[in-house]
């Protein structure tokens, strides 16, 4: 399957995940479970940062449309999309798994803690900025850092459930002919 194909069908089955599943469910007004910007972490390597942010926002920006609000998933997933290559350049050696795999997965970081790390600084990232935004005040500061840390650890469990789930197999490329 192609790239092209295969990111598609990934955005449509992420949103429609997110919106018809993840979002009926709040466990005490405390904990909302988000895995749709799992597109924005199995982003290819080679995507250009400009490519990567126009993705986010249409990802951000479509599942703002479902719920009808005013832009805040939009500005989350481009705040990580903008984040990512930082991240990805201080957990992968310079000559490491860009050059060499596809896109991120545990395999191509060196390991399940690696990916834990990206995933979960990217999960923690979004979900402060989304709720940061969605409160647009510093009333309650443990609410807000309880409902992040807590919202953090349901969507990394559910990260974590799906790579095993949808494994995804990436061929280890050489530079031979």
């Amino acid at each position: 399957m192609s790239t092209l194909v295969k990111n598609i069908v990934r955005f449509a089955l992420l949103i429609l995940m997110q919106f018809f599943v993840l979002d009926k469910i709040h466990l005490h007004q405390m904990v909302t479970p988000y895995i749709y910007f799992l597109f924005i972490l199995w982003m290819p390597f080679k995507f250009n940062r400009t490519l990567q942010m126009v993705l986010a926002f249409a990802l951000g920006f479509t599942l703002d449309s479902f719920r009808h609000s005013p832009g805040f998933h939009a500005a989350a997933c481009v705040l990580i999309a903008y984040i990512r290559p930082f991240i990805i350049n201080v957990l992968i050696p310079q000559e490491g798994a860009d050059s060499n795999f596809e896109e991120p997965s545990a395999r191509s970081m060196g390991g399940i803690f690696p990916y834990l790390v990206y995933a979960g600084l990217l999960t923690l990232i979004h979900h402060g900025w989304l709720f940061l935004l969605e409160a647009l005040e510093f009333g309650n500061a443990w609410y807000f850092i309880l409902k992040t840390l807590l919202s953090t650890i349901i969507s990394l469990a559910l990260i974590f459930i799906t790579e095993l789930l949808f494994s995804r197999k990436q061929k280890f490329r050489t530079n031979t002919v």
